[in-house]
């Protein structure tokens, strides 16, 4: 198998959606049991369903080429609706009272994507590594330091991101720091 092939396995496996789908679940069941569970699937269906078929919509009618949105000029439109999917969110769970480590990671998830939207606005960042990145710290706050072992992810993910030539070196190193400071931060102190 090529290296590129490896390289798109990656990138579709490991795509922003999917790390949602996956972390925030497993802080919520972790942390807050079946209550937590629920409320981590209100989430991902503001953070990574619905985003989905914006773009999957967007797709069918030729705004955009991929559902990674691969033009920097497209993310500027898909970007701002994916921040306020999560924004609705966050103010729903916080008016329903959903627990702290909940309503925490999805307003990390917003805090990351405030910069990811500037930068984007000169600059491809990777959204791939902003979001495992973030992911990955925020797990380590939320469940322990032994999460951080997962980082090496980051790095195969930002590898594949370099290898499809979607991004350069320094726009997933960018996308990864970004992640890790606005996401991990916030959740910090939202917690």
């Amino acid at each position: 198998m090529t290296s590129t092939t490896w390289a798109r396995r990656v990138t579709d496996g490991v795509e922003p959606k999917n790390v949602i789908i996956a972390v925030l679940p497993l802080v919520g069941a972790l942390r807050y049991g079946w209550t937590g569970l629920g409320w981590a699937l209100f989430a991902a269906l503001f953070a990574a369903v619905i985003p989905t078929w914006f773009i999957r919509r967007g797709m069918r009618k030729g705004q955009w080429e991929d559902r990674h949105v691969g033009r920097r000029q497209r993310r500027l439109v898909v970007i701002p609706f994916i921040m306020l999917s999560v924004l609705t969110s966050f103010a729903v769970m916080l008016w329903a009272g959903a627990p702290d480590d909940m309503t925490a990671m999805v307003l990390a998830m917003f805090a990351a994507l405030v910069p990811i939207m500037v930068i984007t606005v000169w600059w491809k960042v990777s959204i791939h590594t902003a979001v495992a990145s973030g992911a990955v710290v925020c797990l380590a706050i939320a469940l322990g330091a032994w999460w951080l072992l997962l980082y090496p992810l980051v790095v195969v993910i930002g590898w594949s991101r370099v290898v499809l030539r979607d991004h350069t070196r320094a726009q997933t190193v960018a996308g990864a720091l970004v992640g890790a400071v606005s996401a991990g931060l916030t959740f910090w102190y939202a917690r």
